[in-house]
């Protein structure tokens, strides 16, 4: 697939925003832990997929009803659906300067995951965390994913590269009180 920057800037993939918080005491301090001791910018991109992908439970499988959506949220709470991980995995990324955007995957409902750039090119990422059947794993090297769409259940990639969370995954996931209003809420398609 042919990934599409939503802008050419790539300052635009390193900026904070209001859920990409980066900026923040608690993630400042989570990005310097994970980089303490690593070789390398992608040492580094491993341990905080790593860190994002198993240390924060995705709320679906955890049970807990609690909706984040700010990177700061989700790793002071410890939980959250896909796109809250993947924002507080983009936000421990752009802490240490590597370019990363939110993309999206069109199964049964929007699933949010990331993209790092490293060499020129675009890596998809996905730490929504693992469980029986699902073994997501950070690569460089061919996408390792959570899920792959299936065609013939109009299931798809979407192939742009966003700066800022989709809005309307950000509007679902403020406006949800808790995880099953969000389930009722949820986009089904950007």
């Amino acid at each position: 697939m042919q990934m599409i920057q939503q802008t050419a800037d790539l300052s635009a993939y390193l900026a904070a925003d209001e859920a990409i918080d980066h900026h923040h005491p608690l993630v400042r301090e989570v990005a310097a832990r994970l980089a303490d001791g690593v070789a390398d910018s992608y040492d580094y991109a491993r341990a905080a997929f790593e860190f994002v992908r198993d240390a924060i439970a995705h709320s679906q499988d955890s049970g807990d009803l609690r909706v984040t959506w700010r990177a700061s949220d989700v790793l002071e709470q410890g939980t959250g659906i896909c796109y809250a991980k993947a924002h507080a995995l983009a936000a421990l990324l752009r802490a240490e300067d590597i370019p990363t955007a939110l993309c999206y995957q069109k199964l049964d409902v929007v699933h949010g995951l990331v993209a790092v750039r490293f060499n020129g090119a675009w890596h998809r990422q996905d730490p929504r965390g693992n469980k029986p059947g699902v073994d997501a794993r950070f690569s460089l090297d061919g996408e390792r994913l959570a899920f792959m769409p299936d065609s013939e259940s109009n299931e798809l990639d979407y192939p742009v590269l966003y700066a800022e969370p989709h809005p309307s995954v950000l509007s679902a996931l403020k406006a949800a009180p808790d995880r099953p209003h969000l389930w009722k809420t949820l986009p089904i398609a950007l």
